[in-house]
């Protein structure tokens, strides 16, 4: 086995699931937390529904017509992007009713009316291709407003459709071989099975710069350690992706390469200067924004020569406004990593940290680990003035908007039968092989 393969070996071990997940226990729960449970008790506010955006039957549906006719409650739902427990729209689950006061997944959107969700095995939401298509058109069909299902489908140890779809190497591999069509084809040929399953947002590619050996959370995920080739690489990730017709996501913003915590349980702190971190974690994400990804997504770490506050960059209008928005000119959608990890839980509560995000400059709420506190916290503050109506149109906007883009709001329409073709099987052994080959020309030390 070459080094290249052990390292990677070493620190699948380390690295149970990926980042955007919710990793651990509290990500894969048998039972609520009585803090959850008590916040169901009374639920979000209940509204008249917004009148439907004819998203099956309005081929011009547009997203600044949807938002003129949303009400708040509809706006502060589509800032979400939640889990849902069950294989299917209308199984009852008793997560479900633990974590939301209904039973079926159908019945969760049609309570809060998030604009996403994010599907995992551990959930419930992954057993066969056929299954999962009808999951995803069910869920869709529940949405007054398209919806966007998402899923993290990085290849390698990050790998939440395996084995459904078809086996490629992870970045690491990839990034190995020097070449961009590698990458490019691997994230197309991902992006063509999402789309047959009705996924049409991956959380992927990984844009951090693996420069610390001793990572525990991106090691193997991440394209490399060289900025320059790392860049190339997700920029060709995007473009397949986008070739799909599928939307990506950078991540982590702004970076988490150089981290020795796991930020699903502490915070790490990360010392780059801003010269460091311009010319080491800044390359990979201009080269997304220049390829045009359709969502970054945000790193909880602290990076204090960013942003002196202590604040990780989720909650950091410095880094998430001053930086990303204003610094490298991206106006696509800023997402939340999950909202569940410990790194973001640290410093405030589960109710402060969705509106502080919003306020630092997020669009997206990745997995709240408390739905109903989460969206009264942000209804709340839109109500008291806190977050201006202004702010929140700008965030609905952005997700809408890219929902129109990348076709949510067309009909649903699978095809579970497409997936693992002879061509996507062919490249997939072609990307490995090369992989391999470059694996079996690299030193040991350099693993």
């Amino acid at each position: 086995m070459s080094g290249l393969r052990r390292g990677a070996l070493g620190l699948a071990v380390l690295l149970v699931t990926g980042c955007s997940a919710g990793i651990g226990a509290a990500a894969r729960p048998t039972t609520t937390p009585p803090a959850v449970r008590a916040s169901t008790a009374s639920p979000a506010p209940a509204a008249s529904p917004s009148p439907s955006p004819g998203r099956t039957a309005d081929p011009g549906w547009n997203a600044r017509d949807a938002l003129a006719r949303m009400s708040l409650e509809d706006k502060v739902g589509q800032l979400f992007v939640t889990v849902v427990y069950g294989s299917h729209a209308d199984s009852a689950s008793k997560e479900n009713r633990a974590r939301y006061g209904v039973a079926t997944p159908a019945e969760v959107i049609g309570k809060y009316r998030p604009g996403g969700v994010i599907l995992f095995p551990w959930a419930g939401n992954v057993s066969s291709a056929k299954q999962v298509a009808a999951l995803t058109t069910g869920l869709r069909e529940a949405s007054d407003t398209p919806l966007l299902i998402g899923v993290d489908q990085e290849n390698g140890i990050v790998s939440r459709l395996s084995p459904l779809v078809t086996k490629l190497p992870g970045a690491m591999a990839i990034g190995a071989t020097g070449d961009p069509d590698n990458a490019r084809d691997a994230a197309r040929v991902t992006g063509e099975e999402l789309k047959d399953l009705g996924i049409a947002l991956d959380f992927a590619p990984v844009a951090d710069v693996n420069v610390n050996p001793r990572n525990p959370v991106i090691g193997p995920r991440a394209y490399g350690a060289d900025p320059k080739r790392v860049a190339t690489m997700v920029g060709a990730a995007v473009e397949g992706f986008h070739e799909a017709g599928v939307a990506s996501v950078a991540k982590h913003f702004p970076g988490h390469g150089d981290t020795s915590v796991d930020s699903h349980t502490g915070l790490p702190v990360i010392k780059h200067s801003m010269a460091q971190w311009r010319r080491l974690d800044a390359p990979p994400f201009k080269a997304a924004i220049a390829h045009g990804v359709d969502a970054i997504m945000s790193a909880h770490v602290v990076m204090p020569e960013l942003d002196p506050s202590g604040d990780p960059a989720t909650l950091s209008r410095r880094i998430l406004t001053g930086l990303l928005r204003d610094e490298l000119g991206f106006d696509g959608v800023i997402s939340t990593d999950a909202l569940d990890m410990a790194g973001v839980r640290k410093k405030y509560g589960d109710a402060e940290v969705p509106v502080r995000a919003v306020l630092a400059g997020a669009d997206l709420l990745l997995m709240p680990p408390d739905l109903p506190t989460a969206y009264d916290s942000v209804l709340k503050a839109v109500r008291s003035g806190r977050i201006s109506e202004k702010r929140l149109d700008q965030s609905v906007l952005r997700i809408l908007t890219l929902k129109q883009e990348r076709g949510m709001a067309d009909p649903p329409a699978t095809d579970p039968g497409a997936l693992r073709s002879p061509e996507h099987l062919k490249v997939a052994k072609r990307v490995a092989a090369a992989g391999a080959v470059r694996a079996r020309s690299l030193p040991l030390a350099r693993s």
